[in-house]
């Protein structure tokens, strides 16, 4: 299946419900979308997303006088398609351009800084990694393994030190050494830890007087295995940051892959890339007809 073949579970899942939804024997009728609503729902597509998407299918069968269930399958992978597309590229044009990266504990933070830079490393980049997520114990060592294994910088101080003063000593490196990229780690929050989040406007606000004219990704890490979770800290997490995309982790041990398109379609968020295993290797962009492919 390409670029999405890691979504072992997502797909098969998937899958095996639409074998039965689009059955050789199977008619587009009122059953079928019904059918095939309970599926998308099942693969974490979440009510409001399904209804919508069945609705446009039925309405597109009716148009384009589909007949057969092919037909009818192919132009639900376009819908999807349709709905996942928008903004899946980065943004970084600029010298340096930074990546903040946030999100709560646990959802693959650490691990997706480190396969970022191995990356933008390999793509020629030069690039410097922020450890400024000073809360969390073990958090500056284990990103340092990630910056040796990645072949990049690391700028640190001791676990407790001050993030912004971390981001600032980042930043004034970046600018010295010429950085292509600046990633920047922060400290896994949730919304309603206020000190958390009033340390990341401070973050912002430095940001924004040392480098005022940066690209500047803020990218959302969910992990994929919480389903409708996810959702709900993206909503929540959009509603005190600025974020341009999301990092949707785990998708190789989860069979509710369908969650990228509730993100994105209600939420406004496009989904940059995807995490399909371990490997560093296994960060992928985005590619919404791929993944429509992947999912069908």
């Amino acid at each position: 299946m390409g670029l999405f073949s890691n979504m072992k579970k997502t797909r098969e899942s998937f899958a095996q419900k639409l074998a039965a939804v689009f059955g050789a024997k199977a008619e587009i009728n009122d059953d079928l979308y019904e059918e095939l609503e309970d599926a998308l729902i099942t693969a974490d597509v979440g009510a409001v997303c399904a209804a919508q998407i069945t609705d446009e299918l039925s309405q597109k069968v009716r148009k384009d006088h589909l007949k057969t269930p092919d037909e009818a399958k192919a132009a639900l992978r376009d819908i999807i398609a349709g709905m996942l597309s928008g903004d899946n590229g980065m943004k970084l044009t600029t010298k340096p351009s930074v990546i903040m990266v946030i999100g709560v504990n646990g959802a693959g933070k650490t691990t997706t800084i480190g396969k970022l830079a191995a990356k933008y490393h390999a793509q020629g980049k030069k690039v410097i990694v922020a450890a400024a997520d000073t809360f969390r114990a073990a958090a500056i060592e284990q990103l340092e393994v990630w910056t040796q294994r990645a072949g990049v910088a690391i700028v640190k101080q001791q676990q407790g030190s001050d993030p912004a003063a971390v981001l600032y000593d980042a930043i004034t490196a970046a600018t010295a050494r010429e950085a292509d990229i600046l990633i920047c780690d922060t400290a896994g929050r949730l919304h309603n830890k206020k000190d958390l989040m009033d340390e990341l406007e401070k973050m912002g606000r430095i940001l924004k007087t040392r480098l005022p004219d940066a690209d500047v990704e803020t990218l959302l890490v969910l992990d994929g295995v919480t389903g409708q979770n996810a959702v709900n800290q993206a909503r929540e997490f959009s509603k005190t940051n600025e974020i341009t995309g999301i990092v949707l982790t785990k998708l190789d041990g989860t069979a509710k892959g369908g969650i990228v398109i509730p993100i994105r379609a209600e939420l406004g968020l496009p989904v940059k890339y995807i995490g399909v295993g371990e490997k560093i290797e296994d960060l992928r962009e985005f590619d919404p007809a791929e993944f429509a492919e992947a999912l069908l």
